[in-house]
């Protein structure tokens, strides 16, 4: 069922904003371009992206990867403390280099 307006969260504003991000890459991607003014003005709107060394840091500091199958298990804690400040993406890179 779709959200009455008091039930919107910041989390849900994130994720469709995030969606959109996405999706206008792709179109860039497609285009053979990098940017655009509209990524710009959505990305304006996002939190500040927690960056690979703060990540690498925090996962260090905090997971014990010996605790895990292979080191890609260790996504769901790093996530779940970044939350929508971490790209899955540079999550996966570092666990690469960790694991």
């Amino acid at each position: 069922r779709a959200k009455r307006d008091d039930e919107i969260t910041d989390d849900d504003i994130i994720s469709l904003i995030m969606g959109l991000c996405k999706s206008e890459r792709q179109t860039l991607e497609y285009k053979k371009e990098t940017t655009s003014e509209y990524l710009e003005i959505l990305e304006a709107y996002l939190p500040k992206m927690a960056t690979e060394a703060e990540i690498t840091a925090w996962a260090k500091e905090n997971v014990d990867l010996s605790q895990f199958k292979n080191a890609m298990q260790a996504m769901g804690p790093i996530m779940k403390h970044f939350g929508k400040s971490a790209d899955g993406n540079v999550v996966k890179k570092v666990l690469g280099t960790l694991g």
